[in-house]
């Protein structure tokens, strides 16, 4: 019970650094109730996750990668809010280069404090598709709706695992893969900045790059269970 009492803190604490950090850009930057709302909104299902995620993997407490990761999901909170927004390209690129900075710490250290789970793998997972999504969407607007089959082309490949079981299979390791993942994120921060000639093309690459991806894990997947 003393356990659940403080996860129960932690994880309400979390909440609270999101509406804090929310609450920061708006004093700076500033934020109007759609931005307010979708920063919220992001807060509110990140806790209601995180909690499931947790009874799940039958963790009874976060690991110092994972704090880092719900600092990115934190981040991730605040960009989705500005790009509801219509907030300008500066804020939204500094937010997201810290969001990727964290994306390498967290892994770094669960590898090198030997804390690396299914869990914090899990979590680390989720919140780069949502951040990738958020991206996206922010991208979307200079370069058309296309750029979108990026953010949620990996949602697409959840839902089609509902309905084909093939899908559902264990992946192996793949370091082709971790750098496709890693280049939609940093491309998508490029593009975001507005400055980097033919940045069109550079996502279109990334999106090129991504569908060879997870068209090789379908054969692969495929091919498994054959």
């Amino acid at each position: 019970m003393i356990e659940l009492h403080r996860n129960t803190a932690e994880h309400l604490t979390w909440a609270a650094v999101q509406v804090c950090a929310l609450g920061a850009v708006a004093a700076t930057a500033g934020l109007g109730p759609a931005g307010w709302g979708a920063g919220i909104g992001c807060a509110i299902v990140t806790l209601v996750l995180l909690r499931r995620s947790m009874r799940r993997h039958d963790r009874t407490s976060l690991g110092h990668a994972d704090r880092i990761t719900l600092v990115r999901a934190a981040l991730t909170a605040v960009i989705a809010a500005l790009v509801v927004d219509g907030a300008g390209p500066a804020i939204i690129v500094a937010l997201g280069v810290l969001a990727l900075i964290s994306d390498f710490l967290d892994g770094r250290l669960a590898r090198r404090t030997g804390t690396v789970s299914v869990f914090g793998a899990r979590l680390d997972m989720e919140v780069d598709a949502f951040l990738i999504l958020v991206l996206s969407a922010h991208v979307a607007v200079a370069f058309g709706v296309w750029v979108l089959s990026i953010g949620v082309m990996r949602y697409v490949f959840v839902a089609a695992s509902w309905v084909l079981p093939r899908l559902r299979g264990e992946l192996p390791p793949s370091f082709a893969r971790k750098t496709v993942a890693a280049v939609q994120g940093i491309v998508l921060v490029v593009a975001s900045s507005g400055i980097v000639p033919h940045a069109g093309a550079l996502v279109a690459c990334a999106l090129l790059a991504l569908v060879w991806s997870f068209g090789r894990d379908v054969l692969w997947l495929s091919r498994s269970r054959t």
